[in-house]
């Protein structure tokens, strides 16, 4: 019922976008709807896609391109959906990051390598509330880069410092700069924390795993199993497939 809701809000989104343009495609906007959720929820290739639904792989990959950066546009900027959030919600979110595997890229094969994961991929950065229900996610970097470095880059510390909500990131954020971000404490050289200090770390790596939900749900989308495309689109896909898992819940 959930995939239905998507699909069915999808085919809507289409429609509106066809008439609105005053475009004429082979498949109905359902059936257009039915192919790209095959395709982001199933990973179903092309190829396999082509022959299902009658159509080439060329007028697939249009398909699936044209949606996904429709899709995209309904997305909200990060500094919107902090502050919605900082104005009804809760005082705090999480912050997380993780890396799309994608194949090999033979033109910048260092600067999509990520050596924490040992695979090429796509860096991204997400924001989720305390119930581990994302609210934000955000565009692709390379795979090398840092996740402090993509938060910065992102602008997302200087965002949630000027919001006054706290926010709760993994040790991979030790370092970052603003008064409102939690991270761990790490353990001094040569020594160990105090049991305080452990049972404040502990207590933090409760509350952050929580955060971890919105990536995990994100991975049932299994184009992100291995994504195949061009990587400087794995952002958009991975925003397309945030916002049809929201129409979803």
């Amino acid at each position: 019922m959930a995939c239905a809701s998507a699909r069915s809000w999808a085919s809507t989104l289409l429609a509106d976008d066809r008439a609105q343009r005053q475009t004429w495609r082979k498949l109905s906007p359902h059936g257009q709807a039915l192919l790209v959720l095959a395709h982001l929820r199933n990973g179903d290739t092309y190829e396999r896609l082509a022959e299902g639904f009658g159509v080439s792989v060329g007028t697939v990959y249009n398909y699936v391109r044209e949606a996904v950066d429709l899709l995209a546009t309904r997305g909200r900027s990060r500094l919107a959906a902090v502050w919605t959030f900082a104005w009804t919600q809760s005082n705090f979110l999480i912050l997380d990051g993780t890396v799309v595997r994608t194949n090999r890229v033979r033109a910048h094969n260092k600067l999509y390598y990520s050596g924490k994961h040992k695979y090429h991929g796509i860096n991204l950065q997400g924001l989720t509330d305390p119930y581990g229900r994302m609210i934000w996610i955000s565009e692709g970097l390379p795979g090398s880069v840092h996740d402090l470095t993509a938060a910065r880059m992102h602008d997302i510390l200087h965002v949630i410092d000027r919001s006054e909500l706290h926010l709760f990131a993994d040790k991979g954020y030790v370092g970052g700069e603003g008064d409102h971000l939690l991270v761990p404490y790490k353990k001094p050289p040569g020594g160990d924390l105090s049991d305080q200090l452990k049972e404040i770390n502990r207590a933090h790596a409760a509350t952050r795993a929580r955060g971890e939900r919105g990536f995990a749900i994100l991975k049932n989308w299994h184009i992100f199993d291995r994504f195949r495309g061009c990587p400087r689109r794995v952002g958009k896909f991975a925003l397309a497939a945030f916002i049809l898992t929201e129409e979803e819940i």
